[in-house]
């Protein structure tokens, strides 16, 4: 499922795309409930239709939820919206700036 910017998903807004793996897409987005920016991921639409990769996404969110390390994301939420799987998840501006301190 791709986003537009300017779209909305319930509480959030989202300015801008940030990039594409094999497995999804990443939104810069703006949760307006709680006032904070948040990177959403979406999985890619074909993992709409194949059990087997939206386990994988699931799981990846799982493992990235039980992990707690200054380096790995940390995952706020993984919601069903507009009949797709998203991940919520720490909005890092710039790592590299971040990891050099």
């Amino acid at each position: 499922m791709a986003i537009s910017p300017g779209k909305r998903l319930g509480p959030f807004e989202i300015p801008s795309g940030l990039g594409a793996s094999d497995m999804g897409e990443a939104y810069a987005a703006h949760n307006n409930k709680l006032g904070r920016n948040v990177k959403i991921k979406v999985p890619l639409e074909a993992f709409a239709y194949d059990a087997d990769l939206l386990t994988r996404f699931q799981r990846e969110a799982k493992v990235l939820a039980a992990l707690n390390h200054p380096n790995i994301f940390h995952i706020h939420e993984l919601e069903r919206s507009d009949s797709a799987h998203i991940m919520i998840m720490e909005l890092v501006s710039d790592w590299r700036k971040q990891s050099s301190k």
